[in-house]
């Protein structure tokens, strides 16, 4: 499930910012971005974030923004120096042109700015532990926001679905009388003047049986039913409703194998198409 939650902590000399984000994934894929003077706290983040979040690739981000003479970065002038040096002698040595703008080149190549690497103490470390928490506090509300949102559009397709499933009936007197003008007609074309009728007739209600769709309507009801009260009632059911919407799926496909008939035809196609809006969304739910 996707979700955003950012907070900024106000440090003597700096401010930490603490960014989390996280995309659909079927498994937990944590990815940070964490400054030196922190780095051996790597571990403890990853840990704290594991608890968190049930799964979804996360990154997560802590910057440091440094208060006027606090910040530790300045410009290496010595390794400057030597570039600058060496760019010159290789560029009369190949007789080639000498950069027209310095700084934009230079200040390109490694080392040529320097970072010193302060120490924290623990009280520093329990602010920035602090701002974590509250971040995913934030991060944890966008999804349940999130959350609600996608209860509502389930639910709001669940019941077109089952609205449609209602038209279907008044299709099903004219489906099995259109099976059954098609055949005599096919028996005409082959000029098949003699025949049984009652064997017809019998062949007709073994045929139309296995065409019954009451089976399907009535498990396809159970399963509709059944998305609803799992997103209800239980908690962290991503997969589980993943598996009622395959099923789901399974009567509306063979509801459309029986159908023959264009109208009930066109009726399955628009429950297949709640059900697909329903599949984009589903891998959002834990």
């Amino acid at each position: 499930m996707t979700g955003f939650g950012k907070v900024i902590a106000e440090l003597p000399c700096k401010k930490i910012s603490i960014e989390i984000k996280s995309l659909n994934s079927k498994q937990m894929d944590i990815n940070t971005r964490i400054p030196n003077i922190y780095r051996e706290k790597e571990l403890e983040i990853r840990n704290i974030l594991s608890q968190a979040v049930e799964r979804g690739k996360v990154d997560f981000y802590l910057t440091i923004e440094y208060a006027g003479a606090a910040n530790p970065s300045r410009i290496n002038q010595a390794v400057i120096e030597s570039y600058y040096e060496q760019i010159k002698e290789i560029a009369v040595n190949l007789n080639i042109t000498i950069p027209s703008d310095w700084f934009s080149v230079l200040l390109r190549l490694p080392e040529t700015i320097k970072t010193d690497v302060s120490e924290w103490d623990e009280n520093e470390w329990k602010v920035v532990k602090e701002a974590i928490f509250q971040a995913l506090k934030a991060f944890n509300e966008f999804r349940e926001q999130e959350g609600l949102m996608l209860e509502k559009i389930f639910a709001s397709k669940i019941n077109i679905i089952r609205v449609l499933l209602t038209e279907i009936e008044k299709y099903e007197q004219e489906r099995i009388l259109h099976i059954k003008t098609k055949i005599q007609e096919a028996i005409k074309k082959l000029e098949i003047n003699n025949y049984d009728e009652n064997r017809f007739e019998q062949e007709m209600i073994y045929y139309i049986e296995k065409l019954d769709i009451n089976e399907e309507k009535t498990r396809l009801d159970n399963h509709l039913q059944y998305f609803i009260e799992t997103m209800d009632k239980e908690k962290k059911q991503g997969r589980k409703l993943g598996f009622i919407v395959q099923e789901i799926g399974r009567e509306i496909n063979t509801l459309g194998s029986k159908s023959y008939q264009a109208e009930m035809q066109k009726v399955v196609v628009q429950m297949k198409d709640e059900l697909e809006q329903i599949k984009e969304q589903i891998l959002n739910v834990l």
